[in-house]
């Protein structure tokens, strides 16, 4: 009798994995294209008697399709898992006679697609007879017709991992059955590993959203910080494309010159063509193109650089990114960093003047609240 709990415990840890593999070819459709050939391997813990917990492996490989339009379907093909099983459980299965094993797998994973309600989503696999050598690690393959799906709804759309189950009959040279016949087993997917294993936009644009702006830009050469409002308005164009950007308000930097000459600068971002960026999960990343102007420079409070004309000679670029827990309902940080060129038109201080800003490492700190 002990020597039988053993063996099916054994199995069972090995075993199971070839359940798990089939959720895994939606982990690799995540980052394709579609029509693309993907391959993927993940981790899963199972228990084994005496020897604990052991990790294994699973390798999958698939091509898969995403439909661009609602009413398009989410379709898989060429599924093919490979598990590698532990020495331990061969040598298990070679004490109770079992010279074969096969038998079916079912993954369990909830797709939401747009607004519609989570759908439970059932993905069978056959485990195909496998010769069992009399120790040592062994391959098993697994392969499966995956459902078609039709996605009905525009917006995001995610397939996220659920329940594991197995079931397997390990088999005599003979094809009879051993002692432990056919038993129903799970596996566990090792923690820290993303749960959604597909997530993508679907046709339609999202909804435009409109923001106030708060915060400030950090002037890396003068050492001085000058608070910044103004509005971002982001009007989708495509599903992951929008235009529009930060349109600021003129703002205003004090600063001190060797650490005691008081100055001022009076500054203005111009937008420089049209602007525009990526939406990325609940976020964006904007890609911001302006010129900086500076029409009041003033250093122990007498002007010494005045007019519209004073300006960086090259437009700026600014990645900003979202932070972690922005989304477009209730708004969030956005922060990026930018260069400044050497500036023109500011009269006979100009070198001087542009001494005092040009260089890299000038940030935007921002918070974008919805109106």
């Amino acid at each position: 009798m002990p020597l039988r709990i053993n063996v099916r415990m054994l199995l069972a840890a090995g075993l199971i994995v070839l359940l798990t593999a089939g959720s895994l070819l939606f982990v690799a459709a995540r980052s394709a294209a579609a029509g693309t050939p993907v391959a993927k391997k993940l981790s899963f813990t199972c228990p084994f008697p005496l020897i604990g917990l052991q990790k294994l492996d699973v390798n999958i490989k698939a091509d898969f399709e995403v439909p661009t339009v609602p009413g398009g379907t989410l379709t898989t093909s060429g599924l093919t898992i490979t598990v590698t099983v532990p020495d331990k459980a061969a040598r298990g299965l070679n004490l109770v006679g079992a010279a074969t094993i096969e038998g079916t797998a079912a993954a369990g994973v909830t797709l939401v697609n747009g607004d519609a309600n989570p759908l439970p989503v059932r993905l069978p696999l056959n485990v195909a007879k496998t010769d069992l050598p009399p120790s040592g690690v062994f391959d098993t393959v697994a392969t499966g017709s995956v459902p078609t799906i039709t996605l009905a709804k525009p917006g995001k759309t995610t397939l996220t991992i659920g329940d594991f189950t197995t079931r397997l009959t390990p088999k005599k040279a003979d094809g009879s059955f051993t002692g432990i016949g056919s038993f129903t087993s799970d596996c566990a997917l090792d923690p820290g590993q993303d749960p959604v294993l597909l997530s993508f936009e679907l046709g339609g644009k999202p909804a435009g959203h409109r923001y106030t702006v708060a915060g400030k830009t950090g002037l890396k050469a003068l050492g001085a910080a000058a608070p910044l409002t103004g509005s971002f308005d982001l009007n989708p164009t495509a599903a992951t494309v929008f235009s529009g950007g930060p349109v600021f308000d003129k703002a205003h930097a004090d600063f001190r010159l060797f650490g005691f000459l008081p100055g001022s600068a009076d500054l203005e971002f111009v937008a420089d063509g049209p602007q525009g960026g990526d939406l990325t999960g609940t976020g964006f990343v904007a890609r911001s193109r302006f010129t900086a102007v500076f029409p009041l420079v003033t250093l122990v409070g007498m002007p010494v650089s005045s007019g519209a004309g004073c300006r960086t000679s090259a437009p700026s670029t600014a990645e900003l990114r979202t932070g972690d827990g922005f989304t477009m309902a209730a708004g969030g940080t956005l922060t990026g960093t930018y260069s400044l060129a050497p500036l023109t038109g500011c009269g006979a201080f100009t070198p001087y003047v542009s001494s005092l800003v040009q260089g890299d490492g000038n940030t935007f700190e921002l918070t974008l609240t919805p109106r």
